[in-house]
């Protein structure tokens, strides 16, 4: 990409706030050296990670990577065999227990979830634990080394204690005793690494020893003792054993260090990558970025997409077509409308999807891969190379030209302007002309009319506009596709208080052809207003009516539950009685055959029997107590009762569907849901409900269509999951309202599975009068999971 386009758009102003997301320093050195690629499948890739970083970070929340620091010299060192100080082992420690939290914040967050593209990262991470243990164990800061650290150094530390002890000892008896007198001030001091006490200097003859040092005015010598010179001699000599051991110990940590030095190296690349990569993600977190979509194809359609350089709360989104049904985009509108401002959304957020970061837009926003984005906004004269506003321009326009192909993006803010209008508006005209016909994906703004006349007339070229409210002279920033804008300078200036006089006076300047353009366009904007109004108050009703779908299909399902409830008492209740029937003729079985097995006389088998059969009178009774207090309000005739009609069996207390004519001795068959139950006419209830009268139908019997089942009965019916038999009950029940309900078709849901349930299916289906022909779903109504089933007429 070139620098020019970089810095027009502002790309690197995005750089810095993706270098303050990285936490260590080589994780902001990836990030400012972050430039657009042009492999499709690069870039795809870091959209990749950059999307299963942030879904980490929704998850499980923030990571920080500071401790991460560069240590690739140490391990070019351990390489060739050199040993570390102190501080580069340290950094190594604090890089593999930062690799430890990092692995540990992998494993705690994936749980059951599915791989992802940082799986891989994770995985390859080896924290050492035992190394870093063991660096720490012995060292404990960078100025100081554990007396565990070896056992050689315990032994020289201690005999340095036991030294320095027997030193404080004699020198307290000489500054407390014998020699107090001589002293300047009764203290034990240190001079060149050697104990020493003050002694004034007329009494230097009294204390022998060796001079180390006197004080500035002469008047104190700073003299060691004769009786401690061999034990500050041990402490010396102790004390260049004791850096003995510690050069040995840090050669035996380095040795240790160098036989991990790959493993160290890759967790190094590793953690500056995630560095890197979740910098990214954290960047995408703030913005509210989403994934684009990407092409090669110049295709840009950007969604709800926002300037990510403006704050959140004060960006109009803005959505942008371009390189679909055209390649050439002019925008059109009054100054500060935003128009530079849509343009610069438009490169900046390219080259953001590029680079392999989020870009702040919905969902399902497309992107394209250029090869070069080229982009001349701004004013750019320069009074050192005597270059005006036009001619600058115009250097911009003759690079683009000479460079710009197929796989070019080029955005140009005010092509034209800084000349004479009238040929300003030719030259923008011929160069917009230029890539047109080349095939280069063009966005340019203007304020000249030819340039709106030109996208108006030109195929694959249009007209896009800045809204400006004219009564409040402030613009809305929304841009409107489609629909060229008016610079609404009159309008205006008229809000501004110019004079009115002034104003007509102006507009008699205008060209009658020019006018009546401008009335045009005032025309297409009311219209366009009202469109716009009328689409909003479509919306609402849409809004409204899925609400009252929504309340019917909540109330439909409650019934539903209401049914299914009631049959399932009712087959219980049945379950129950039939047990206790059987359990009465088992006890009959059992006490005939005792009887006969004893031979006992017919007066008890008769007492016996009775008492059973008052038993089962009592049953009987309760039984039909309901159905005895409950008798129809009109005894039905056959001549009363019509296929389809819905009634009530009052003995079940449920409700049905006639399914039957009666016979000769009044009973009929009655579907009651999945029930198909034969009842006689004496204990069924004729139900009244709203009909509806189809034209060309008859107004009785089978040609009423009923309320309760055009408005209820779905056009689908669901079998998935069911046995054969289940779905079979259900299907005989859901056919015949359907059928009632005059649906021309319905489609049933049986699924792919085995087939077993799709042939159960057809095979009934082959039974049914009523249905006139039946076939699988085809692509786009569910293939071979579906039947569509068509009805007689």
């Amino acid at each position: 990409m070139n620098q020019k386009a970089l810095n027009s758009l502002e790309y690197y102003k995005i750089i810095e706030q993706l270098v303050e997301k990285a936490s260590s320093p080589m994780g902001k050195e990836l990030c400012r050296n972050l430039l657009p690629s042009t492999d499709i499948y690069e870039i795809r890739h870091m959209q990749t990670q950059t999307k299963d970083a942030l879904t980490r970070l929704f998850q499980k929340g923030n990571i920080s990577f500071g401790s991460v620091k560069d240590i690739r010299g140490s391990l070019k060192r351990l390489e060739i065999g050199s040993s570390l100080g102190i501080s580069e082992l340290l950094s190594v420690a604090g890089l593999l227990e930062n690799t430890n939290r990092v692995k540990a914040y992998s494993r705690n967050e994936r749980g059951d979830s599915l791989p992802d593209s940082l799986d891989g990262m994770f995985s390859s991470l080896e924290p050492l634990t035992p190394l870093s243990s063991e660096i720490r164990r012995c060292i404990l800061s960078q100025d100081e080394i554990s007396d565990d650290a070896s056992s050689g150094l315990m032994r020289v530390r201690r005999g340095m204690k036991i030294a320095n002890d027997r030193i404080h000892t004699q020198l307290a008896s000489l500054v407390n005793g014998s020699a107090r007198n001589y002293l300047q001030d009764s203290v034990i001091t240190m001079r060149n690494g050697r104990y020493c006490i003050p002694v004034k200097a007329e009494y230097k003859g009294q204390v022998p020893g060796m001079i180390h040092d006197q004080s500035s005015t002469g008047s104190t010598l700073f003299i060691e003792p004769m009786a401690i010179v061999k034990l500050n001699n041990d402490i010396r000599e102790l004390e260049l054993q004791e850096q003995k051991e510690i050069e040995a110990i840090l050669a035996d940590l380095s040795q240790k260090t160098a036989e991990n030095l790959e493993a160290i190296r890759t967790d190094l690349e590793i953690m500056v990558q995630l560095d890197f990569i979740f910098a990214r993600a954290s960047l995408a977190l703030d913005m509210n970025g989403s994934e684009p979509i990407l092409n090669e194809e110049g295709r840009i359609r950007l969604k709800q997409a926002r300037h990510p350089l403006i704050p959140k709360k004060k960006a109009v989104p803005i959505d942008v077509r371009l390189g679909d049904d055209f390649d050439l985009l002019v925008v059109t509108g009054p100054n500060t409308g935003g128009k530079t401002v849509s343009l610069k959304t438009v490169g900046l957020l390219t080259l953001m999807g590029q680079s392999g970061l989020h870009i702040p837009a919905f969902d399902r926003s497309e992107l394209s891969i250029f090869h070069e984005v080229y982009a001349d906004i701004g004013d750019e004269q320069s009074i050192e190379q005597s270059l005006s506003t036009f001619s600058s321009h115009m250097t911009n326009v003759v690079s683009f030209l000479k460079d710009a192909d197929r796989n070019s993006l080029v955005l140009f803010d005010e092509l034209g302007a800084g000349t004479d209008p009238t040929e300003g508006a030719a030259l923008a005209i011929s160069i917009l002309s230029y890539l047109h016909e080349q095939g280069i994906r063009t966005m340019a703004t203007t304020h000249y009319s030819e340039l709106k006349v030109y996208a108006l007339s030109t195929p694959g070229v249009e007209n896009a506009c800045c809204e400006f409210n004219v009564e409040t002279l402030r613009p809305t920033y929304r841009l409107l596709i489609g629909v060229p804008g008016k610079s609404n300078a009159f309008a205006i200036s008229s809000k501004l208080g110019l004079p009115d006089f002034i104003i007509e006076k102006a507009k008699e300047q205008i060209s009658e052809q020019d006018e009546s353009f401008e009335d045009v366009l005032t025309s297409l904007e009311n219209s366009r207003v009202t469109i716009e109004n009328e689409r909003l108050e479509i919306e609402r009703y849409k809004s409204e009516i899925e609400a009252l779908k929504n309340r019917l299909e909540s109330k439909q399902e409650k019934l539903d539950e209401r049914k299914e409830r009631i049959i399932r008492q009712a087959n219980e209740e049945a379950h129950r009685i039939l047990a206790e029937t059987k359990e009465y003729a088992d006890q009959t079985m059992k006490l005939f055959h005792k009887f006969q097995k004893d031979h006992v006389d017919t007066a008890a088998v008769e007492k016996e029997r009775q008492a059973l059969r008052a038993r089962m009178n009592q049953t009987e009774k309760s039984m039909s107590m309901n159905t005895a207090a409950k008798k129809p309000k009109k005894e039905l005739t056959a001549k009363d009762l019509s296929l389809g009609d819905t009634v009530k069996v009052l003995s079940m207390n449920l409700k049905g569907t006639v399914s039957s004519h009666p016979d000769s001795k009044g009973f009929l068959f009655v579907q009651m849901g999945i029930i198909r139950s034969k009842v006689h006419i004496s204990d069924l209830e004729l139900i009244d409900e709203p009909v509806i009268n189809t034209p060309g139908l008859s107004r009785t019997g089978a040609g009423k269509i009923r309320m309760s089942k055009s408005s209820s009965v779905s056009t689908e019916i669901n079998l998935l999951g069911k046995t054969v038999d289940e779905a079979i009950a259900e299907l005989d029940k859901y056919l015949d309202d359907a059928y009632i309900a005059h649906l021309k078709s319905v489609r049933i849901v049986h699924g792919k599975g085995t087939g077993a349930l799709r042939k159960g299916v057809h095979n009934y289906l082959k039974r049914q009068k009523h249905v006139d022909s039946f076939r699988l779903g085809e692509f786009g109504e569910g293939d071979a999971g579906v039947t569509i089933v068509e009805f007689k007429k």
